[in-house]
């Protein structure tokens, strides 16, 4: 004789036990795991949370695999798949995003980005910022969003005051005289203490297969291609550095460094000599003379 603890009944044989299990209303078994819960809820919960099973809760269907699952779940609900939750309407999805502190959710423009950097970035872009910030050459008309995106306008060379990173480096360093932002130890001496060291490359660099930076090794199709490269900050000296000393993260460009700034990352801003030293630079380019 076996028993049901649940509901004191004794059966001959371990398969009528089962088929009491299944057929009674105060038995809720999964076949697969055989858990046996006391409430049908509990049972619906358990299929919903294990990984042993694909379940569509709002249609109450089973699927063989997790992938026709969300199949299922994409087309017919409205579905998280990182949070594994279903929801009656878009309106529901979209309040899902924007409470839960694992989605990171633009409500305005019904736009999810994979982390807090992305979406602080595009809460700063033009989307959702006014170009306020003009460049103040004569003749160029552009304005932008930020500092950064002006400073990375003029260091670009695309704007028609001729400005380009040297200039922009050769200035920063004349003009930040207490080193608030500047990293002198890293900084040439001389009569050319701030322009780059320039780097080019010629058909020597080719390795038999594509041109090859000679200092990252990254290969590249043609010559060209390697000396924008080589013509990029990424080899150049890192002469920034954020003036808080429990950051100290070095840049090579100012653009990046004002961008880092910006951010509020480390909290660097909140202080008012960074701050001076910030309007002082940007407010002197529009004086630079060619």
């Amino acid at each position: 004789m076996v028993n049901c603890d649940r509901c004191d009944r004794y059966f001959r044989t371990i398969s009528a036990l089962h088929q009491h299990e299944q057929s009674s209303s105060a038995h809720n078994l999964c076949d697969e795991c055989g858990i046996d819960f006391v409430t049908w809820t509990g049972l619906k919960g358990h299929w919903v949370q294990s990984r042993r099973h694909f379940y569509c809760q709002k249609c109450d269907e089973h699927f063989p695999t997790d992938a026709q699952l969300l199949a299922h779940a994409e087309s017919e609900h409205y579905n998280c798949e990182p949070c594994r939750k279903m929801f009656k309407n878009q309106l529901g999805l979209k309040e899902h995003y924007r409470q839960s502190d694992a989605h990171y959710y633009c409500t305005p423009c019904n736009r999810l980005f994979g982390s807090a950097s992305n979406l602080q970035a595009h809460l700063n872009s033009s989307t959702h910022r006014p170009k306020d910030v003009p460049c103040p050459f004569k003749g160029c008309g552009h304005a932008f969003v930020s500092r950064s995106a002006l400073i990375l306008h003029l260091e670009s060379g695309s704007c028609r005051s001729g400005v380009d990173r040297d200039r922009i480096n050769y200035e920063v360093c004349r003009l930040d005289t207490d080193n608030v932002i500047t990293d002198p130890s890293r900084l040439l001496t001389g009569p050319a203490a701030s322009q780059e060291v320039k780097y080019y490359a010629t058909d020597a660099a080719w390795n038999g297969s594509a041109y090859e930076c000679y200092f990252c090794h990254n290969t590249f199709r043609s010559l060209p291609a390697l000396n924008e490269h080589l013509a990029s900050p990424k080899h150049q000296n890192k002469i920034y550095v954020c003036p808080l000393s429990t950051c100290c993260i070095r840049f090579t460009t100012l653009s990046a460094l004002c961008q880092h700034v910006e951010s509020e990352r480390c909290g660097v801003y909140k202080f008012r000599a960074v701050q001076n030293a910030m309007d002082s630079i940007v407010g002197q380019m529009g004086r630079l003379t060619f």
